[in-house]
């Protein structure tokens, strides 16, 4: 469970990444933060090209920083947005999420500081895609 103290510098992570976006096509600023088993935190922004696809949201961008830096247990994440309200990542975040992390792993959807949602990734990914192989298990050729 992420504690007081860590929620508010997840956020106070996130407000600084979001300083670094690079959004000109949506001007939609996004910041996360992301803490992992141990303490240490990542920060993402996101990051937009002018053919859209090749766009990476900010929970991506910390999520795969801590990734490939060998860091694979998540614990939490916190979004932040310039939006009036907490906003949601998107499914292909929630995906990505699932992918790496619990049932369990924690969502803090913020505002500011003091004005925040907690969630857990099973209350907004429902029925993630998931493989019944084990990791590293070849498929079957055909």
């Amino acid at each position: 469970m992420v504690t007081s103290e860590e929620i508010k510098e997840l956020i106070t992570l996130a407000e600084k990444s979001k300083e670094n976006s690079y959004s000109p096509y949506s001007n939609f600023k996004v910041g996360s933060g992301l803490l992992i088993e141990g303490g240490e935190m990542f920060g993402g922004c996101n990051i937009e090209n002018i053919s859209f696809t090749p766009t990476v949201c900010a929970e991506r961008t910390a999520i795969f920083k801590a990734i490939s830096e060998g860091k694979t247990e998540l614990k939490a994440i916190s979004v932040i947005t310039d939006d009036d309200q907490p906003s949601s990542p998107c499914g292909v975040c929630l995906q990505v999420m699932a992918e790496f992390a619990s049932d369990d792993f924690e969502l803090i959807l913020a505002k500011d500081k003091d004005t925040y949602e907690l969630y857990k990734l099973r209350d907004l990914l429902g029925r993630p895609f998931r493989s019944s192989r084990p990791i590293g298990q070849k498929q079957r050729s055909i």
